[in-house]
């Protein structure tokens, strides 16, 4: 029987620069990514435009199970994605689209329809699983868990910058709150709460550059695949 391609789970909250160190990391090492996070945004953009509310979990499941998502990257690096055949990248980096994932994450049925989708990502050579349960729900077997996390106000600081940079105007003080109502939603949720796996490596980003995060990420990596040869 062949064996089952490695797979690196990183976890943690929103900001704390998970998903720029898993897009570096999938790069650095030739791997698929599963962006598991933009799933679930993609699911509440899908499910607004189809005047589903964000309550309905059955209709949410069905339509869960029939996403059509496509996956791709640009030059820089930065992440491409189309929903229905449309590219959305922009309008799933609102604040509202991201607290839309967080509602529908919450319910088991959707997280029941994902999950079988985002296992599916797990191909040769290997998978760099980006989201807030790859290590304790979606890919408890991965070879290296790596739990990302920051203080709330390095986080809100992080988001208002990347807002100001595209010409949004938004409160720091408001995004902080959102990002703290947003922790205490995910990480009281009954179903797959956001916490590090037992065995994790807890990775503090803050006051680090992406780069050094980057590097100590891809340092673990190799030390599991050293261990796999």
């Amino acid at each position: 029987m062949s064996k089952a391609p490695p797979v690196i789970a990183i976890d943690g909250p929103s900001g704390s620069g998970k998903g720029t160190i898993a897009r570096r990391v999938a790069s650095a090492l030739g791997w698929h990514l599963l962006d598991s996070g933009a799933l679930y945004r993609l699911l509440a953009l899908a499910a607004s435009r189809r005047g589903i509310g964000l309550d309905e979990a059955t209709a949410l499941a069905e339509l869960a199970q029939n996403l059509d998502v496509r996956f791709a990257a640009d030059g820089d690096g930065e992440g491409l994605i189309w929903l229905d055949g449309e590219p959305v990248r922009d309008e799933l980096r609102t604040e509202e689209a991201g607290r839309g994932a967080s509602t529908v994450a919450a319910l088991q049925p959707v997280r029941t329809a994902l999950l079988a989708l985002e296992r599916s990502f797990r191909r040769p050579p290997g998978l760099v699983a980006d989201g807030r349960d790859m290590g304790t729900h979606v890919f408890p077997e991965a070879g290296l868990k790596v739990y990302v996390t920051a203080s709330a106000e390095e986080r809100a600081r992080r988001r208002h910058k990347q807002l100001n940079d595209k010409g949004i105007d938004v409160s720091l003080a408001a995004l902080s709150r959102d990002i703290e109502d947003r922790d205490r939603r995910d990480s009281e949720r009954s179903v797959a709460p956001l916490r590090p796996a037992e065995d994790s490596r807890i990775l503090d980003s803050s006051g680090q550059s992406i780069e050094a995060v980057t590097h100590t990420v891809l340092g673990w990596a190799r030390e599991l695949l050293a261990e796999e040869l």
